[in-house]
């Protein structure tokens, strides 16, 4: 077989035993894909109509809210998902199967691809289904085409490459599974303060520089233009550059660790 026909097998056997390992043992997906559904019915029934008024400046118009919420949802649950990755990762490590895998016969770097492959579906499976809680409560896109939706399906998977591998990175040096979620935190606080609940504009100004140089944000906006027609701008490739340099950084921080001699 030919070097890429291992890879492809090998990945292939990986990504099979990390999917197997999420239906064994499925209250840490569930538990983490909960809180931005809560998240969701909180703000849309307790606070919908208040934050409508605010953001539309008219009056209180729950449909609104939830329009402008469930982008920044979407992205909040690809963060959470990923602390799954995380956790993962880490017990790989300190249980002792990656020495083991490293003296087998197998693509070294199918090990971390099946991680990766398998978080990223797991990922989009959590989207759809917070994205299906939206639809449910009132979300409606009717001005967004084909290709945006396509688009902004696209943007989603690249973003949870580029934080399933930052994910991975975290898992690998953490020394334990409650570090690794610990270390992975920063993924569902980031959200928080950024445009997902409201607009940047309506936040104090020496706090707006914070909310608006992070990865969610355009992400976020972009995502929001795609699906509900509003104006993207900038944001689009500044979203693209930040899920590539993640990713880059991601790969090559998880590679090094990976290929450090066990102590």
């Amino acid at each position: 077989m030919s070097s890429l026909a291992l890879t492809v097998r090998d990945s292939t056997i990986m990504l099979r035993r990390n999917l197997l390992h999420a239906r064994r043992y499925p209250s840490l997906t569930l538990n983490l894909l909960l809180t931005p559904i809560m998240l969701l019915l909180l703000f849309v029934y307790i606070f919908g109509d208040t934050m409508s008024a605010g953001i539309g400046g008219g009056g209180a118009d729950r449909s609104q809210y939830i329009a402008y919420l469930v982008p920044g949802l979407l992205l909040m649950t690809i963060g959470s998902t990923t602390i799954g990755t995380a956790v993962s990762v880490s017990n790989d490590m300190t249980e002792g199967i990656i020495a083991r895998f490293r003296t087998m016969a197998i693509h070294r770097g199918s090990i971390l691809i099946g991680h990766v492959i398998g978080s990223v579906l797991q990922a989009i499976i959590s989207v759809v289904l917070v994205g299906a809680v939206g639809v449910a409560i009132g979300f409606r896109s009717t001005d967004a085409t084909a290709l945006e939706w396509l688009a902004a399906f696209g943007l989603l998977a690249l973003f949870a490459l580029a934080l399933t591998w930052i994910a991975v990175g975290m898992g690998m040096v953490s020394p334990s599974a409650e570090a690794a979620s610990n270390n992975a935190m920063p993924l569902i606080f980031l959200p928080l303060i950024s445009s997902t609940f409201v607009p940047v504009d309506a936040m104090p100004g020496w706090f707006q520089p914070i909310a608006e140089y992070q990865p969610f944000t355009p992400t976020i906006e972009t995502i929001r233009g795609l699906l509900l027609g509003t104006d993207i701008g900038n944001n689009w490739w500044i979203s693209i550059a930040w899920c590539l340099g993640l990713t880059a950084l991601g790969y090559r921080w998880s590679k090094a660790v990976f290929n450090r001699d066990p102590k």
